[in-house]
């Protein structure tokens, strides 16, 4: 039997997966920081489905986790949990940039390192990291998120080196903008403004689970999101015009974002 444990399933992506992995033959343990929805996310769902409400910034609930996953057997991480900002750096509070990096990086890397003694014991097994676009390709108004996105970008690659020659899979998958709780009105708007497309949670879900049984690595949801990243990483000038040429329009939903 498959066992999984999602992090951040009360909502959005979470909650996506959940549902859509959620068969009799699997057996599901569902991590969030909202106890009342991530107990809706688990009702009514096939199979054997466990629940853990905590934040994993916080040790003592990681390791809460962990017990649980080694008990369920785990053999397939989702990191999913993750937070956003939107927001001039020069505006950002030192509280923000340490919970957007703790919650996004910290967190899933600490937890990743506590079940890898587990994950060395089952077959099958597989390190999910959800991560962005944004990680492979900055966008203003968002320096703190896409750097941390990039560092859990970063420490998917280097783990997969690290973990060579071991029976365990371990990919970074990066969805493009979504429409969840995680974008402020703000930002929808301006992707809107942009012509920048947004998936549904649903839609992004799937996406993940038909890449789960591919190999290791890093992959991009969305078109031409995907070829963004890769012309920001051949030629970096061409991506740094596009944005000059929508600088008003981000300039205005910035200021937006502050005053609300």
């Amino acid at each position: 039997m498959q066992s999984i444990l999602i992090t951040g399933a009360s909502s959005g992506i979470g909650r996506e997966l959940s549902r859509q992995l959620a068969r009799s033959d699997r057996r599901l343990l569902l991590a969030g920081r909202n106890g009342e929805a991530l107990a809706e996310t688990a009702a009514g769902l096939p199979g054997e489905v466990a629940t853990e409400t905590g934040d994993l910034t916080d040790s003592a609930f990681r390791d809460r986790l962990v017990s649980a996953a080694v008990d369920n057997g785990m053999n397939l991480l989702i990191n999913n949990a993750g937070a956003g900002a939107f927001g001039a750096l020069e505006q950002t509070s030192d509280k923000g940039i340490a919970t957007l990096f703790a919650t996004n990086v910290q967190a899933p890397v600490a937890l990743i390192r506590d079940l890898l003694p587990q994950l060395q014991t089952v077959s099958n097994a597989q390190i999910v990291n959800i991560g962005s676009t944004l990680g492979a390709l900055g966008f203003p108004g968002q320096a703190v998120y896409a750097g941390s996105k990039a560092a859990l970008r970063g420490v998917t690659e280097a783990l997969r080196r690290e973990l060579e020659g071991r029976a365990i899979k371990v990919q970074y998958i990066a969805p493009r903008a979504t429409r969840t709780r995680l974008n402020s009105p703000c930002v929808t708007a301006l992707n809107e403004a942009m012509g920048h497309r947004m998936d549904s949670p649903e839609s992004v879900a799937r996406a993940i689970i038909k890449r789960l049984p591919r190999r290791a690595g890093d992959y991009y949801l969305g078109w031409p999101e995907k070829v963004f990243v890769r012309l920001n990483l051949l030629m970096p000038g061409a991506v740094d015009r596009f944005f000059r040429k929508h600088r008003r329009t981000i300039q205005a939903a910035l200021a937006k974002e502050e005053r609300s």
